[in-house]
């Protein structure tokens, strides 16, 4: 019996050696559906888990450097990729209910978001807020932080509530939402009535509150001062929960610029309660914070990459000494004395609370009223002399220019008095003042001047 050999080509190739049967190129192809994969398996799950991120999210890179995933239908709110409130978990929950008996691995997760992370790369990076942004027209968006995603638009024809935000706004697990705003035309008395404090202090208040919803400018710390017993915690705490509501408005000092960077990355506006001293290093830092703080650290996991945080804060503080205000921050301030509370007037914490409660939604609105008078005049607004916090000063005129009210020149006042305060507590600010005053003017070298002041 001779064997034979078949010399035919299969699909164009030739095989010597070995027997093979002719094959139809249509019958050879690899089965494929949208699903499958060459067996007919679905393809793996990282793959399916990237296609149903594609299908409900687009994919954007913040000017920070953070890779964001955004609902194509629902708020517009920034999610993170990964974390406790991120599109990860959403895609993991989702995965098993699309695919029942199926769980997505950690593995299988993690490569899904790496590639959605890519994804995110491949566009230019655009801005992603915190409660408060502009839009390219100039007017201004405050996030209410709801479920829904509405916001409040300000400008200088006025102020509306609406469904979708216009700019991307991103949330933190420091933010609590805000009341819808209503304008029943008292809300500025309902709010002057739950403070102790004279007309001076709370225009100013009402000034500082309206400037710290404009994103692109500089906001001097409000400061609460006053002895034990006036409040000012409280004060402090309501200011905060109007303008960027948290649950956790009232913040110790922080121990390091590493703690203070992570609590200004997650709120627009902080509380620092019970100050008593500031080292430098924190003082330092609040100045940044005020006119715009840059901190560099390590990108989340990687060894070698790193992000800038940039970020313009909006702060509170509360002490009983400002001369635990130093050097420049004094310079950055806005000093409000409060008055001793009567035994007879001082309500308990839980009817403050509830107060607060009732009339913030008009308090808001009255707020967003005054903000949009003022957005209306402030591009007409001109100083005669341009005091350290220019642009604060320019809202406080087109304030006092919409109110008829005199916040500016209360503000000046009460900041010469804080950096005299301030300088006060400095010896050595103090030694020059005192030879200043006894030789009318001096003139040397740095050294000389030490040698002439008295040792101390």
């Amino acid at each position: 019996m001779t064997a034979t050999r078949s010399d035919r080509p299969v699909n164009g190739h030739a095989h010597p050696g070995k027997s093979r049967a002719a094959v139809d190129p249509a019958k050879s192809a690899p089965r494929r559906s949208g699903h499958g994969g060459d067996d007919g398996k679905p393809p793996p799950a990282a793959a399916r888990i990237v296609a149903m991120a594609r299908e409900q999210y687009r994919f954007v890179t913040s000017t920070d450097g953070r890779p964001y995933a955004v609902a194509l239908d629902g708020p517009n709110v920034a999610l993170p990729l990964r974390g406790k409130t991120g599109v990860r978990q959403r895609l993991a929950r989702q995965f098993a209910d699309t695919y029942p008996g199926e769980v997505a691995s950690q593995s299988a997760l993690a490569d899904a978001m790496t590639v959605l992370e890519g994804i995110a790369e491949d566009a230019d990076p655009v801005p992603v807020n915190l409660r408060v942004g502009r839009t390219p027209d100039g007017a201004i968006v405050v996030d209410l932080g709801s479920t829904d995603g509405r916001a409040v638009v300000v400008s200088g024809l006025g102020w509306q509530v609406v469904d979708r935000a216009p700019v991307l706004f991103r949330r933190s697990g420091a933010m609590a939402p805000m009341p819808k705003p209503v304008l029943d035309g008292d809300g500025l008395a309902k709010l002057h009535a739950l403070l102790n404090m004279d007309e001076s202090a709370f225009h100013q208040l009402v000034g500082w509150l309206v400037a710290a919803w404009i994103p692109d400018i500089p906001h001097p710390a409000v400061v609460c001062k006053g002895e034990q017993g006036t409040g000012k915690s409280k004060a402090a705490q309501m200011f905060i929960n109007l303008i960027d509501p948290s649950p956790a408005a009232k913040r110790s000092q922080p121990r390091d610029e590493k703690a203070w960077s992570r609590q200004a990355f997650s709120s627009w506006a902080l509380c620092l309660d019970n100050i008593s001293t500031i080292p430098p290093w924190l003082s330092d830092t609040l100045c940044k914070a005020v006119t715009g703080d840059g901190v560099v650290d390590r990108a989340l996991y990687t060894d070698d990459d790193v992000v800038v945080l940039t970020f313009k804060r909006v702060l509170a503080m509360t002490t009983i000494d400002a001369g635990a205000l130093a050097g420049d921050l004094a310079e950055r301030v806005l000093l409000l004395d409060l008055q001793l509370i009567d035994s007879t007037q001082r309500r308990s914490e839980e009817e403050l609370d509830a107060t607060f409660a009732a009339v913030r939604p008009a308090v808001l609105g009255a707020l967003f009223d005054v903000l949009a008078c003022a957005l209306a005049v402030l591009p007409s607004v001109r100083l005669d002399s341009m005091p350290r916090m220019a642009d604060f000063a320019r809202v406080l005129a087109a304030v006092d220019q919409t109110q008829g009210w005199n916040t500016l020149d209360d503000y000046l006042a009460t900041s010469a008095n804080v950096a005299t305060d301030a300088m006060e507590g400095d010896p050595f600010a103090m030694a020059i003042a005192h030879l200043v005053d006894k030789a009318g003017t001096w003139t040397g070298t740095a050294a000389q001047l030490l040698e002439t002041l008295p040792a101390r």
